[in-house]
């Protein structure tokens, strides 16, 4: 499990061109990629190729600055430039002239040096191949951050779950008084309502019956450890998942809203609004989740 918020950056040079990408990506129900940089489209559309073969999902955010050598440096020659001071100091001596100054001699041919830069119709190139080297260090960090982060989602996802697992267990010990409260309820009811006068036993055994089939959650609540079930399974599955928990986070939800409807007492009531309450938490970290 990974969760949508990070940050990455790399650095990677190439025929003398530097890239710097960072890479930042927060919460977003679908993803939404955005570079900065003015990159040429052939590159841009390579980095964005690459980020959408990492990402399935986040609001991803990508910075790319580039920075290339200087064209050359210059170096004295100095065997050239004692050849031309000896040249010319010989050609002033001849002329009856004060010899050479520094000057005149690093302006002769083959004295002052210029290394050779990249060439200028490399550049192009070597910065696609810095910045796309550079795209794939910064995913690689940020995949590793975002593994972490996922790994104390998964912890507090687990305990969550663990939460409404409890809760479902005390809505299933509720549920199966159920059917005795309602007998004990409609009794007493009846004996208020008509005194002495004697209800046939048949006929109060199929109110009670049709009360208690109304208030029966026996259905809801296997559903709901299914979806528990499914729930936890995902939480140690590598591939993305915060869609599919998503989803079982609205049908858990479902069934808790189903089983409070049909509440007959109190006690379940209660035990229901504080499954609400833990499954509102689920939710909120669940959109934290690729």
């Amino acid at each position: 499990m990974k969760s949508m918020t990070g940050f990455g950056r790399g650095v990677a040079e190439h025929g003398g061109a530097r890239a710097t990408v960072d890479i930042r990506a927060v919460n977003h129900r679908f993803l939404d990629l955005k570079m900065r940089g003015n990159l040429p489209p052939a590159t841009e559309e390579a980095v964005g190729a690459k980020v959408r073969g990492a990402l399935e999902r986040g609001a991803v955010s990508v910075s790319v600055h580039v920075t290339r050598a200087a064209a050359g440096a210059s170096r004295v020659d100095l065997a050239a430039a004692r050849v031309a001071h000896e040249a010319l100091r010989e050609v002033a001596k001849q002329l009856g002239l004060v010899g050479p100054d520094l000057k005149l001699v690093l302006a002769q041919p083959g004295v002052m040096i210029t290394d050779a830069g990249a060439p200028e119709g490399d550049a192009p190139d070597a910065a696609h191949a810095a910045i796309v080297a550079a795209t794939d260090l910064a995913l690689a960090q940020l995949a590793t951050m975002r593994e972490a982060e996922g790994q104390a989602l998964a912890r507090d996802l687990t305990a969550r779950l663990d939460e409404l697992a409890a809760t479902r267990a005390t809505l299933a010990t509720l549920a199966a008084a159920v059917p005795a409260e309602v007998q004990a309820k409609l009794r007493e009811r009846v004996q208020r309502l008509l005194g002495d006068t004697q209800l046939e036993p048949a006929r109060l055994a199929q109110e009670i019956a049709l009360l208690a089939d109304r208030a029966d959650v026996s259905e809801e609540l296997v559903r709901l450890a299914s979806h528990l079930g499914q729930a936890r399974a995902l939480l140690g599955d590598p591939k993305p998942a915060g869609r599919r928990l998503d989803f079982l986070v609205q049908e858990i939800g479902r069934e808790l809203n189903t089983v409070g409807s049909k509440a007959a007492s109190a006690d379940l009531t209660s035990a229901v609004v504080g499954g609400k309450a833990a499954l509102e938490k689920l939710r909120e970290q669940v959109q934290n989740v690729e």
